[in-house]
């Protein structure tokens, strides 16, 4: 699904920068421009990283 419509960045991507180490989605954005344009994307970006690094319930 497309996250950040901005950088067409889908969930696929948020989770392969966490499989290559990000841990938040600041270090997710060191390798992805995710939400860094309108910032819509924000709150779905860090579901998605955190969904993906177990830490939501």
């Amino acid at each position: 699904m497309y996250v950040c419509v901005c950088h067409a960045f889908t969930d696929r991507e948020i989770r392969t920068a966490v499989d290559l180490g990000a841990r938040s989605l600041y270090e997710a954005q060191c390798s992805l421009p995710v939400a860094s344009c309108c910032g819509r994307c924000e709150k779905t970006s860090r579901q998605v990283v955190d969904e993906h690094l177990g830490l939501e319930n």
